[in-house]
């Protein structure tokens, strides 16, 4: 079931790909866009998750540089019966982490030294615990192909004017802007409809994994508040990549609440919580 969705949503965006490139360029565009889609698919298979990782300038560490945080996701991924990820390190104050690869044996978990600084070490085991969740359902895959793919679709309708004269952008000048409108906003009401679910199964995995929700709960809780106050300029700079972070790296305002990636964070508290009542 989980393979189906991931198909179906590669398929949704390989399609969108072709939309995109027939309104910009007709059948020659869409035959182009199909094959880039193509190209991107195979491509973003092997070598999306380091293309996330040096976007966000991830720096990988062993059990010497920081031995506590590499030895908790070693215990982790014991606990998960999981091939160990490699652990990287983002210098960024804003607090947050994710997790990319293409299976549990080729998988990264990434924190920024902004959470390492303001979580106690229970609470960083429950981020870490969500984030080897996503590993354990196989979410890193689809979640890093999407980044990739949704953010050339973007790319493609920004740039789409150059495919057309100065006579065809001014005759079709209102469906080019609705087509630079819509393609991102499609690309990421994908994303919305794959993220949401996966984060609260993460999060019921993770809590299970690191032994106490309330770990996690309280993690949560200072992640929402730390990530508002200080948002995450590269993510900003990249907002194809949001969905794959534990919470929302984008500044507040009314389109990031309005096309949040994340399920609301109050939810996402209160099923943990009620996960220690049962």
């Amino acid at each position: 079931m989980r393979d189906m969705r991931a198909f179906v949503l590669l398929a949704g965006l390989t399609a969108l790909f072709a939309v995109v490139g027939q309104a910009l360029g007709g059948r020659e565009g869409m035959v182009l866009a199909l094959l880039l889609a193509v190209g991107m698919n195979f491509w973003a298979y092997w070598n999306s998750d380091s293309a996330v990782l040096q976007m966000y300038n991830a720096q990988e560490i062993g059990p010497q540089q920081m031995p506590e945080y590499y030895g908790m996701v070693q215990e982790l991924a014991r606990r998960g019966n999981l091939p160990m990820p490699r652990v990287f390190v983002i210098d960024d104050p804003s607090p947050n982490a994710f997790a990319t690869g293409r299976d549990p044996a080729h998988a990264a978990v990434a924190a920024t030294t902004g959470i390492l600084r303001i979580l106690s070490r229970e609470e960083l085991a429950g981020v870490m615990a969500h984030e080897m969740g996503h590993v354990y359902n196989r979410d890193i895959l689809i979640g890093t192909i999407t980044a990739s793919l949704a953010g050339a679709v973007t790319l493609l309708a920004q740039f789409g004017s150059l495919f057309h004269s100065d006579r065809e952008r001014e005759e079709g000048g209102g469906s080019n802007l609705l087509m630079l409108l819509l393609a991102p906003l499609a690309a990421m009401l994908i994303q919305m409809a794959v993220s949401r679910a996966r984060e609260y199964e993460a999060d019921a995995l993770g809590a299970r994994l690191c032994g106490n929700p309330l770990w996690l709960a309280s993690a949560l809780h200072k992640l929402e508040q730390g990530s508002q106050a200080i948002p995450m300029a590269a993510a900003e700079a990249h907002p194809a990549t949001t969905h794959l972070f534990i919470v929302n790296p984008l500044s507040a305002g009314f389109l990031a609440g309005l096309f949040s990636t994340h399920p609301p964070m109050a939810e996402r508290i209160q099923r943990l919580h009620a996960m220690v009542n049962r």
